[in-house]
């Protein structure tokens, strides 16, 4: 059974992809570099992690399939 995240924290995970696949194609970019860290920060410290859901790493990567499936509709629909 899939896990139900937050739209904010989906969302985010979504901006963290982008920004680590820009900073893959154009490295040494100090901005996307403070911009993944930032957003990991979130993603972390996240109140859905707080709500006795746990954070195993089986939760971590459901978020990011879930934020990959939410990119590609997106892009789909665009």
């Amino acid at each position: 059974m899939a896990r139900t995240f937050p739209p904010d924290l989906v969302q985010t995970q979504r901006e963290w992809t982008r920004t680590y696949e820009a900073l893959a194609r154009t490295p040494f970019r100090t901005v996307l570099r403070r911009r993944l860290q930032l957003l990991s920060c979130r993603i972390a410290s996240h109140p859905y992690w707080d709500a006795g859901t746990g954070r195993s790493a089986a939760a971590r990567t459901e978020l990011r399939r879930q934020a990959r499936t939410a990119e590609s509709q997106g892009k789909r629909s665009a």
